[in-house]
């Protein structure tokens, strides 16, 4: 997510120093170090074993200390709760179409929305790169160029050269009423994770950001990485497309998302 905008909130300690399988790998360690340190000691003197128990307990309160900086309880709750959701053959049909946007500097979401490589995301994912990297769960990496951008609505269109995609349908009536408090899909690429499921309730609108359109608030547990991810209706369409996140007065900390009519308003796509 961009900290471009000032006034939209991105939490910045969310970022997981120690991925699982490094912080596992140090416990082993310690555990393997202390195994040793034990033996060494045995053989110069018996070794109390009250005070192995004190050691591997100071060790387990150690690990406890680095788990809430490094994966965060949100964040075990949001992959809970994408793990159920990727049960249904729809989620996992729609997770065939949201891709990882990288740069050189940045690394967000998209989602194709034609079988011959048109991509969404944000300006801010691609902003001042002309060609940017694209990857499909399935489909493995392609090139994509930067076809067409407007930083006053952040979005962008991506076109790959590939045939075949999967892809999401979007909104076309956009005339539609919003049911407000109606129940969203979202799929994206949060934190250090790709592919992640998540849901939540469009509750209203807001004009409290830079950008020159309403945005939809999302009450739902939107992250960094999340930039770009489509929000799903309960018919499969694409509505909006989440930008960024705010600490809302009334609502508290929500995620911002930008109305697909106005991609139709403001990029070029036919």
């Amino acid at each position: 997510m961009s900290e471009k905008h000032d006034d939209d909130i991105i939490d910045t300690d969310l970022y997981e120093e120690l991925d699982p399988e490094t912080m596992l790998k140090l416990i082993e360690e310690e555990k393997a170090k202390t195994r040793k340190e034990e033996k060494t000691e045995a053989k110069k003197r018996p070794f109390p074993r009250w005070l192995f128990w004190i050691i591997a307990g100071t060790l387990m309160l150690n690990v406890v200390a680095i788990i809430p900086q490094t994966f965060s309880i949100p964040a075990i709750d949001f992959l809970i709760t994408s793990a159920r959701l990727s049960a249904n053959d729809e989620i996992q049909t729609y997770k065939e179409a949201v891709v990882v946007v990288e740069t050189r500097n940045s690394k967000g979401t998209g989602f194709a929305i034609s079988d011959d490589g048109y991509i969404i995301t944000n300006h801010h994912v691609i902003e001042g790169n002309e060609h940017v990297t694209i990857v499909f769960p399935n489909e493995g990496l392609f090139e994509g160029e930067v076809v067409e951008s407007d930083e006053s609505v952040d979005l962008a269109l991506i076109k790959v050269d590939e045939n075949n995609l999967p892809h999401l349908t979007l909104q076309e009536n956009t005339d539609q009423a919003i049911d407000w408090d109606q129940a969203v899909t979202f799929i994206g690429n949060p934190l250090r994770f790709n592919g992640i499921a998540n849901e939540g309730k469009i509750i209203g609108e807001t004009n409290q950001t830079r950008l020159s359109t309403e945005v939809y608030l999302l009450d739902a547990p939107v992250y960094r990485g999340n930039s770009g991810s489509p929000i799903i209706n309960s018919v499969g369409e694409v509505i909006a497309v989440i930008y960024a996140t705010l600490n809302h007065e009334e609502y508290g900390r929500v995620g911002l998302a930008v109305p697909i009519e106005r991609f139709y308003e403001y990029l070029d796509y036919e």
